[in-house]
């Protein structure tokens, strides 16, 4: 429900880091060829898609070549860490995921849309359908639909998350991409009302089969098998797990100044 250069959400975020670290480069992803399909695109484009997509902008971008950091915000950080796992040229060095949806979500409790027939129409066709080939392919918020109660459904047809989350098995080559980030920063908002369950924003979820109890990302099998590197990166102290008061996305300059911006440095 966003899009790259709104001036009161990622516009005020890139000015703020060029402001902050003179001299930085900073690139807003775009996804489509105005602010308009942007936004649309965030609803309706297959995100394996838009991670296509990005992927090429940032392979042709000679100013990254080097390596790059890369911060996502809410469902940017899932899609983000795809980009991780999928594409290891150019390199990231670190991701910072900010109320990223990691083990993805379980419930549509608010939209980030500025209409509530649209939000109303998602729930709708989540319920009837999250795992049909139709819904999974041009709803994006089906793509991290992560139904505890339905594992198997899940595992066999979310096109998306259950292929990163290497629930399908283990692709090494997205193994040894995201293991050879420095720091994969996680923030969780700690009074969040939109995540469900906002333990995702930490890699935690729902124990199988129900969706009363929720477990940290330690306890999850994708953690003891270390089917993504996840158990050797937080060994080496490259996994970090941030929380910070307020509702998703809600945060201070302040906060952000002073907790954020050291990884961009």
């Amino acid at each position: 429900g966003d899009s790259c250069c709104n001036p009161v959400s990622m516009g005020y975020i890139q000015k703020l880091v060029e402001k902050k670290i003179p001299g930085i480069y900073v690139l807003s992803l775009k996804i489509g060829s105005n602010l308009i399909q942007d936004m649309e695109n965030s609803f309706f484009m297959n995100v394996n898609d838009q991670v296509r997509e990005v992927c090429s902008q940032l392979a042709t971008d000679p100013r990254l070549q080097g390596g790059y950091n890369a911060m996502g915000f809410s469902q940017g950080g899932q899609f983000l860490r795809a980009v991780a796992q999928r594409c290891p040229a150019p390199p990231m060095l670190n991701l910072i995921s900010i109320g990223g949806q990691h083990q993805g979500v379980y419930g549509f409790p608010r939209c980030p849309g500025e209409s509530s027939h649209l939000c109303d129409w998602i729930r709708k066709t989540l319920d009837l359908g999250a795992y049909t080939k139709a819904v999974q392919e041009h709803l994006v918020q089906a793509e991290y639909w992560h139904d505890p109660l339905k594992e198997e459904d899940y595992r066999k047809n979310s096109i998306f998350l259950a292929d990163i989350n290497q629930e399908r098995g283990i692709n090494e080559t997205y193994k040894k991409n995201l293991m050879a980030l420095k720091k994969f920063v996680m923030v969780k908002f700690l009074n969040d009302t939109m995540v469900d369950p906002p333990i995702s924003e930490w890699f935690g979820f729902y124990k199988s089969g129900q969706a009363k109890e929720t477990i940290p990302l330690q306890e999850t099998s994708l953690y003891k098998e270390d089917r993504l590197g996840l158990q050797e990166m937080d060994k080496a102290g490259k996994l970090v797990f941030l929380g910070v008061k307020g509702d998703h996305l809600h945060f201070s300059e302040e906060w952000f100044d002073s907790t954020i911006l050291p990884f961009l440095q």
